[in-house]
């Protein structure tokens, strides 16, 4: 029998709480339904709350407890008021990020039926891309959390965009995987490099690398787009694009809008995969307003729970978890075609609970 897989769950801060707990029980679900045992679940206290009552941002030996799980889950940092020192957020996960080399930052962009679409292009409700951010190096290398910013006095500041070629091959190469894997799945096929090469050093290297890997690459097409001009293109044409690997910073932004444009951050999943171990969280934020009310939108969750039940397919080389992550995509994809998911972020009239249970419900084969 598959042994069971061992996660480490960091619930965070807010409404992380809340769609840490529906995802969990949406992938226990699925796992149950392809006939593999729950989640070995261990929980790690993080976040600005946990900062605000002890002082650090993740429990003593955190770090490297969430290392040694097969993945980490982590549903949403931050709270408005609890500021570091320099007044930067609590973000112990982006340490995470670089600790165990979360290299490819894994963003989804799929619009499902029934979801409000924002453009009224028919053709947008055909969209269905991938926004790869490379999620330790760009300009998040000076992330205050990592100390490597240059602080002059009161006077100026300056932070370091760094790319490295060793780090940089390994994200172009996970491009064309996933769009190959993609390929097979009926799912476009094709990989453009986003970057500002025509002003940068850095990104002109960047581009350059992703030259060499396309090379190896040809039977994946491959194309480019500078940053804005790709900007203007996810609002102009984005069911043209398949894969778009960029740098940390220019994902960080993009993702953000084109999630706007399937509906919002409630439908935003995000798998970050480095060579050891992956880490899964919604992209969205702690929206600490609404938290423990029954209205936060638990999808964005539930689906980064399945890119992690895909993740652990392939660590573990276990089938079962391919099915379970299949179920639970399906579950959703029928679930909003047949009306019967209306989370109240898009003006519907179910809240949390209600969402995570009417996918539970489909994954064991109720209606």
């Amino acid at each position: 029998m598959t042994r069971p897989a061992t996660v480490a769950l960091i619930e965070g801060d807010g409404i992380g709480v809340d769609v840490a707990r529906a995802a969990m029980r949406a992938a226990d679900a699925a796992l149950a339904a392809a006939g593999a045992p729950a989640l070995d679940v261990t929980r790690i206290e993080a976040g600005a709350g946990c900062f605000q009552r002890t002082g650090q941002d993740i429990e003593p030996g955190g770090e490297e407890r969430a290392g040694e799980a097969d993945a980490i889950f982590l549903g949403a940092i931050g709270l408005p008021s609890v500021r570091a020192p320099d007044g930067t957020e609590i973000s112990p996960h982006l340490r995470l990020r670089d600790r165990y080399g979360l290299y490819a930052g894994v963003r989804p962009v799929r619009a499902y039926p029934n979801v409000p679409q924002r453009l009224a292009d028919p053709r947008a409700a055909g969209i269905d891309l991938v926004i790869l951010r490379e999620s330790t190096e760009g300009l998040f290398w000076s992330a205050a959390v990592h100390g490597r910013s240059d602080v002059r006095g009161d006077e100026e500041v300056r932070d370091t965009l760094r790319i490295t070629r060793a780090t940089t091959e390994k994200l172009h190469a996970f491009a064309f995987d996933l769009a190959r894997k993609r390929a097979a799945r009926g799912r476009g096929g094709r990989v453009t490099c986003v970057d500002k090469a025509n002003v940068f050093a850095s990104m002109a290297f960047f581009r350059r690398i992703f030259d060499e890997v396309a090379a190896k690459n040809a039977d994946v097409e491959a194309g480019y787009n500078y940053v804005d001009a790709q900007a203007l293109d996810l609002v102009r044409r984005p069911w043209d694009f398949d894969v778009l690997v960029m740098e940390n910073m220019f994902g960080d932004i993009l993702s953000d809008l084109a999630g706007g444009l399937v509906g919002g951050m409630g439908m935003a999943a995000c798998a970050e995969i480095g060579d050891a171990t992956g880490l899964f969280q919604p992209a969205h934020g702690s929206a600490p307003d609404i938290m423990g009310q029954d209205r936060a939108n638990p999808l964005a969750a539930i689906l980064s729970a399945g890119l992690m039940l895909d993740y652990l397919a392939a660590k573990r080389s276990a089938p079962v978890f391919t099915d379970a992550a299949a179920r639970l995509d399906r579950a959703i994809e029928e679930g909003f075609s047949a009306n019967a998911l209306r989370p109240m972020e898009f003006g519907g009239d179910m809240g949390t609970e209600a969402v995570t249970a009417a996918v539970v419900a489909r994954i064991g084969g109720g209606r």
